[in-house]
């Protein structure tokens, strides 16, 4: 098992990945009329935009796992409106109304990308997403993937990272607390819980 930078190879496999691990760490394949809509917002948005923030765990031939994020959430979701969604609308269109389907929700989600810009979280400017299939959980790739985004970030100077924690999510919070996340108060956080992980402090000397 090695952690490597992700390559155009591995779309496939990620955008796999994100749905069997979308609801709550479990496979959400049967959630959605169009389950493919899923990576489309959480997955390739991160590869197409920040690739070289892209990590896979590969087993051998094929991916299990990723980690993708970016350094500025701010600057990403600008790129994502701007860059991202003309290549994704001809295929979801923003919902009318209300959405009230879970696929809606989703739709909504994907064309709202400034919902990833919250006040509370100016100070963690980084996020991330990390996905394994369940099969390679609790083996030490979670914390290695981590491992490996924080490294990148910090070869920025980035100063801390945040990231949106499914709060029925209840097998993730445990990793996340046993890694140094830490909660973010949030006045409306919604489905989700916000936890954030120091990267780099003056304190720490010069930013690599």
């Amino acid at each position: 098992m090695i952690i490597r930078p992700y390559q155009p190879d591995d779309r496939d496999a990620v955008h796999d990945i994100c749905i069997r691990t979308a609801d709550a760490g479990e496979d959400a394949s049967t959630s959605y009329a169009d389950p493919n809509i899923l990576p489309e917002i959480f997955a390739h948005p991160y590869t197409h935009l920040d690739p070289d923030l892209a990590f896979v765990l590969d087993d051998g031939g094929r991916a299990a796992g990723y980690v993708l994020g970016t350094a500025d959430t701010r600057a990403f979701a600008a790129r994502f409106r701007n860059e991202w969604l003309p290549l994704a609308t001809a295929r979801y269109p923003p919902p009318t109304g209300d959405p009230t389907t879970p696929d809606a929700v989703m739709a909504h989600l994907l064309h709202t990308p400034e919902r990833m810009v919250l006040p509370e979280l100016a100070a963690h400017p980084a996020h991330l997403h990390i996905d394994l299939l369940t099969g390679y959980r609790k083996s030490g790739h979670g914390r290695a993937l981590v491992s490996r985004f924080v490294a990148a970030l910090r070869e920025r100077g980035t100063s801390a990272l945040h990231v949106g924690m499914v709060t029925a999510n209840h097998q993730a919070r445990p990793f996340y607390d046993r890694l140094g996340f830490r909660p973010l108060p949030v006045a409306d956080p919604g489905p989700l819980t916000y936890l954030g992980l120091a990267v780099w402090s003056p304190q720490d000397g010069d930013s690599p």
